[in-house]
Order: C-alpha cells, then sequence, then structure tokens
C-alpha cells in the first residue's frame, strides 16, 4: 500500500478556547491544561520539545522532561556539557512546546535561559533512583563513544565505587529555568480554524493577552 504524507490529516473537534474561559495569569492556565493532561493519564505529560540554538542561529531540538514549574519559569534537568547544555551556555534563550495529542492541544513556551541554584540542582538529583544518579555520572552526554560496552562498564565501575555511600552531584549536570517571556495556548479546532491564546510579558512584568489567526 502507498502511503500518502499529504493525506494524513485529523479535523479537531473536542473543544475550543475561549477568552472568557482562559485565566488572565498564563501560569495559572498552564497548571489547569497540565493537570488536565495528568488527569486525563497521557503518556508523560510533561514531555516537551525543547528548541536552542548556536550564538550563529544553528537550531536543534529534542525531547526532555519538565520537572517543575512555577510563576518563575518551567525547569528540566540535563547534563551541561551536551549539545543542548552548552548552546543554552552561550546563547541563553530558547523555546519549549507541549503536545497533548488526545486533548487536541500544545502549549508553546519562549524565553531566556537560566541555571538554576545549586541547591535547587542537588535536591532533585538525590531524589532520583540510584542508577539515573549513577548515569549522571556515566554518560559524557552527546559525545561519541566506540559501543554501548563503554558505557556498561563505566556504570559497573561507579555502582562498585558507590555501593554503600552516597552518590555526589556531578559538577557538570544540574537545572536549567526557562523564565517565558511569550507563552501561547493552540486548542484544535474545526477546519484548521484552531483557536491560539497569546500571552506576552510587558516591561514592568504584566502579561498582555492576545487572540491570533490561526
Amino acid at each position: 500500500m502507498d502511503l500518502s504524507v499529504a493525506d494524513l490529516r485529523k479535523n479537531y473537534t473536542r473543544q475550543g478556547l475561549n477568552e472568557a474561559d482562559a485565566d488572565l495569569n498564563p501560569f495559572k492556565q498552564f497548571r489547569r491544561w497540565f493537570e488536565e493532561a495528568v488527569a486525563a493519564e497521557l503518556p508523560e505529560p510533561n514531555a516537551m520539545t525543547l528548541a536552542t540554538a548556536t550564538p550563529e542561529g544553528k537550531p536543534s531540538a529534542r525531547i526532555v522532561l519538565l520537572k517543575d514549574f512555577d510563576e518563575t519559569g518551567f525547569v528540566f534537568y540535563t547534563n551541561y556539557h551536551s549539545q543542548k547544555g552548552s548552546e543554552l551556555v552561550a546563547n541563553p534563550w530558547g523555546a519549549i512546546a507541549f503536545w497533548w495529542a488526545q486533548l487536541e492541544r500544545q502549549v508553546r513556551i519562549e524565553g531566556q535561559v537560566e541555571k538554576v541554584s545549586a541547591a535547587e540542582s542537588d535536591q532533585y538529583y538525590h531524589s532520583r533512583p540510584q542508577g539515573s544518579q549513577l548515569g549522571a555520572w556515566a554518560s559524557d552526554q552527546s559525545q561519541a563513544i566506540a559501543s554501548r560496552e563503554v558505557l556498561e562498564t563505566r556504570l559497573q565501575q561507579l555502582k562498585e565505587e558507590y555501593e554503600d555511600k552516597e552518590i555526589p552531584r556531578p559538577p557538570h549536570w544540574g537545572g536549567f529555568r526557562l523564565i517565558p517571556t511569550e507563552i501561547e495556548f493552540w486548542q484544535g479546532r474545526p477546519n484548521r480554524l484552531h483557536d491560539r491564546l497569546r500571552y506576552r510579558r510587558e516591561p514592568d512584568e504584566s502579561w498582555v493577552r492576545e487572540r491570533l489567526s490561526p
């Protein structure tokens, strides 16, 4: 059977997004939608696409997991020496996007990125399973390696080294916080006339909400 990518389409019909129903505070609106995604038992509702760029503007994107959010921003963790980590240090701007297919919703967020405090990184690191803690030491993320066995051997060495010991957080591993300047909520609607509400942060830290044409 021939596959026609152009013919793959879905007509979105679940619900709309009206100004009267949306919170004036974008963080409260995000929490509402996020809790609804969790309640719907979507697979990994905290999975998000993270886009970064080099200082020259060359972009890259990957899926990461949101680990915390509040009115200061959206937090995720990584190896600071990885491609995304290196790019965010050199060019501290990023964008994240959530896609909740069953709810026919996406959220797009853009803003400046900064490292979280060492205390925040320590707290989250020590909340992780032991295997994940050791994995942060075992993997030189984004670097070429000879084989899978390199990772397995390194992990076994670390297990023996830290048996019955607290595992310290690697200095090259920690969190970033994306501090949004724009947050857009997208709800699928019939005939591709989707609802899009964008919140823009003003210089006085207030938010302006506006409807965008789909």
